[in-house]
């Protein structure tokens, strides 16, 4: 259980991503990008290229022959809005656990305020399960009012395509309720418990880079036709990560020590 001194330090570690102007417009950029620019870019592009043009034909390869309908433009929108977009989407919460996740433990040492902080009524597992917290409950914050905004301009814009809205598949149903949550936590505790290591912010983000791999891997593999993202296969990353995070999660907290923060 989070009791009420790991949720003020949780309070805390928001409240300086938030009055950080640099951090938060930066945790700001990545939303704005994966959210609302890229899926508009690919909205556009599919609402625009002629029908009967190589460009769109080449686009049809990638459509399972399950979703042609009577109308091609709308069934690669529909691909693209409940399979495709949901891929770059879950970088969301990843690339924003990387930006407070990292500078968990490294930023205190940064500021000088490490000390300070071992010093509060709290073992060195309940800082430790905090810090995944802030970054947790962070990263879901993010990624439910890019959901929002993306939808709101996604939206807007097949409205003005096909005259009509689109339906939002179970795919992003899983992905918030599940899948979302439990990629962070993975992300979130490996990040967190290399940020003790790291010398800086910068060598603590390096070092978790790796994370995005996955990611990027599954959206190649989408673009390329190899695999289609469904519920079915988010359900199972969804339930494999969950099951993982918990693990990380308690023995990374049951095994840190004093000599990895203060190496």
């Amino acid at each position: 259980m989070i009791n009420s001194m790991q949720i003020a330090l949780i309070k805390k570690d928001i409240r300086s991503v938030t009055e950080n102007r640099n951090l938060f417009i930066g945790l700001l950029s990545l939303p704005i990008v994966m959210a609302v620019v890229l899926p508009s870019i690919f909205m556009l592009v599919v609402g625009f290229i002629p029908v009967d043009s190589a460009d769109f034909q080449k686009l049809l390869v990638i459509l399972p022959g399950g979703m042609l309908g009577s109308d091609l433009r709308k069934s690669l929108l529909q691909l693209l809005i409940n399979n495709m977009v949901p891929i770059f989407f879950l970088l969301i919460p990843v690339l924003t656990a990387m930006i407070m996740a990292a500078s968990s433990f490294v930023g205190e040492k940064e500021k000088q305020t490490l000390e300070t902080l071992l010093y509060c009524p709290l073992s060195l597992q309940q800082i430790f399960i905090a810090k995944v917290f802030a970054s947790f409950v962070f990263s879901q914050i993010v990624s439910l009012v890019s959901f929002v905004a993306m939808t709101l301009v996604v939206q807007t814009e097949i409205w003005f395509i096909t005259g009509s809205l689109m339906l939002l598949g179970l795919n992003w149903l899983v992905l918030l309720i599940l899948v979302s949550p439990a990629i962070s936590l993975v992300a979130i505790t490996l990040i967190v418990r290399g940020s003790a290591k790291a010398k800086s912010v910068e060598e603590s983000q390096q070092r978790s880079a790796f994370l995005i791999l996955p990611i990027v891997v599954l959206a190649v593999g989408q673009f390329s036709g190899v695999v289609l993202v469904n519920v079915w296969l988010l359900l199972g990353i969804g339930v494999l990560c969950s099951i993982l995070g918990l693990i990380l999660l308690r023995r990374s907290s049951a095994s840190f020590h004093y000599e990895r923060l203060l190496q």
